[in-house]
């Protein structure tokens, strides 16, 4: 089966991307230059050694670093500057004790749309509410959440303004299984309904696999890419069910196998 995206257009491009760090005084080269297109409405997932890269692409993307070497665009347009057409999403959630869920979720308003009227900012973090499941729960304090409540907050504050592509660093890492299993099946059925572009960086094949339509392996510092797998189950995805699909294990096979050799090196994935 064809990728979903391949006849979209171009959202997001990586060429000749490379990136160095100075550390003490020293040179750190955490990627080597690098290509990689990412099309609109395409869900990219990102997974390799931990300190390979994947973190800085996303940044470059958000306009929050430079490349060292190279250039990175956005619908054609080099990224100079912070990109606010893109949504980022971190692994800690960074929620405000004192403020409420919804008042949490309305932060990215007070930042990024200021001249929306109590209205009409009412209105929309009611939306997000009821989008992300949290009916009942808007008016507890951060304190008072479950880790799965507390991701669906941070998840909403990123969508309310609407971005069009979402950056997501290992959003899911520290929750259970069971939880992880409910925040994919929501994240990939809102992504999807919206139309949106997701550049998702995970250390777990089976997250990758479920909810990407591309997976790329990144290499060991400096990270290069190893390899790009399609994969081609259909939408919309059952991320519990699909792990027994014969497509699901041959894809997790050939992603370890080419990441198996960085375990060995002595670097955790």
């Amino acid at each position: 089966m064809e990728p979903v995206s391949a006849a979209l257009p171009e959202k997001i491009n990586f060429s000749g991307v490379g990136k160095t760090f100075f550390v003490r005084g020293t040179e750190v080269q955490a990627l080597q230059p690098i290509d990689l297109a990412v099309r609109a409405r395409e869900f990219v997932a990102l997974v390799g050694p931990s300190g390979c890269g994947k973190s800085t692409l996303l940044n470059l993307v958000a306009g929050l670093l430079q490349p060292s070497e190279g250039s990175v665009t956005y619908d054609g347009k080099p990224v100079q500057g912070l990109n606010f057409r893109v949504g980022y999403m971190t692994q800690k959630d960074t929620l405000l004790p004192w403020r409420s869920a919804a008042d949490n979720i309305g932060v990215s308003l007070e930042l990024h749309c200021r001249s929306v009227s109590k209205a009409e900012r009412a209105e929309r973090i009611a939306a997000m509410v009821d989008l992300v499941g949290l009916s009942g729960f808007e008016n507890h304090f951060p304190g008072e959440l479950s880790g799965g409540m507390r991701k669906r907050v941070a998840l909403a504050r990123t969508l309310i303004y609407e971005p069009e592509t979402l950056l997501m660093d290992e959003p899911f890492g520290a929750l259970d299984a069971q939880l992880k299993l409910v925040m994919q099946d929501q994240l990939q059925r809102i992504t999807q309904d919206r139309k949106m572009t997701v550049l998702f960086v995970t250390h777990d094949l089976g997250e990758a696999i479920a909810i990407g339509d591309r997976v790329v392996v990144f290499s060991g510092r400096p990270g290069r890419i190893r390899a790009i797998r399609d994969v081609t189950l259909p939408r919309p995805r059952d991320v519990f069910r699909m792990r027994f699909s014969e497509e699901f294990s041959r894809l997790h096979e050939e992603l370890w196998d080419e990441l198996k050799d960085e375990v060995v090196k002595g670097t955790d994935i």
